[in-house]
């Protein structure tokens, strides 16, 4: 699932639902984690354009903000950079301060394990269909559980099995959709149906993917995900 940017009908339920997510995962953090994850709402809830995915605001005024001096400002700004919470979009110059966007992708991602906290309405309507959302009473047929891997003879097909194994829901919910592209050269390539998904299973789920990888063929030392 790729985030939808909030806007029109429902844009407000979505910011919340966003902010949410970030509050709930703050909340579990250290102090230093929880400082840093604040500051970054307190910019978004004064300064952030939800509609144009733009933040444009100087280093003096988030200082003022924020109640930090600028060098505060500057070392924050840049581990949100890192996360790749917060992207450039324009380079600050003289008489012109930086222009901002969210990955509103990486955010939801990297917040994903907390979701439950707040609750399986949140889940479903943050990743709907996934396993353990609510069932919703409908007339159409449900699907079929997901099946086994299918043993078709490469490394992928083998190491999915390894997977399933591990896990038939954690499976099922990010791992079955991912398809081979590549390998060789020492590594493999896969690709997943979203950046959102891609992310997810980057941010959670790589170690265990290359660790099954590598239990087929040693020789594989990455793994990379394509949208």
């Amino acid at each position: 699932m790729q985030v939808a940017r909030p806007a029109g009908a429902g844009a407000g339920s979505r910011k919340y639902d966003i902010l949410s997510a970030l509050m709930v995962f703050a909340l579990g953090q250290d102090k230093t984690k929880q400082r840093q994850v604040l500051r970054l709402m307190t910019l978004v809830t004064t300064r952030y354009n939800w509609q144009r995915d733009e933040l444009s605001m100087g280093q003096d005024e988030i200082a003022r903000l924020w109640s930090v001096d600028p060098r505060t400002v500057k070392r924050e700004m840049a581990k949100f950079r890192t996360m790749g919470w917060l992207v450039t979009k324009r380079q600050g110059a003289r008489g012109r301060v930086s222009l901002y966007g969210l990955d509103l992708d990486r955010m939801m991602a990297d917040t994903r394990p907390d979701w439950t906290k707040i609750g399986p309405d949140f889940v479903a309507r943050m990743a709907p269909g996934e396993s353990g959302a609510p069932v919703v009473k409908t007339n159409v047929v449900p699907l079929r559980p997901i099946a086994e891997p299918a043993a078709d003879g490469t490394t992928w097909s083998a190491a999915q099995e390894i997977l399933h194994g591990q896990g038939a829901a954690e499976y099922g919910a990010w791992l079955h959709v991912l398809t081979e592209l590549d390998c060789g050269a020492g590594r493999m390539v896969l690709s997943a149906p979203s950046r959102f998904h891609a992310t997810y299973v980057e941010t959670h789920l790589l170690a265990r993917v290359l660790a099954a990888v590598r239990s087929i063929d040693p020789s594989i030392s990455s793994v990379r995900l394509e949208v």
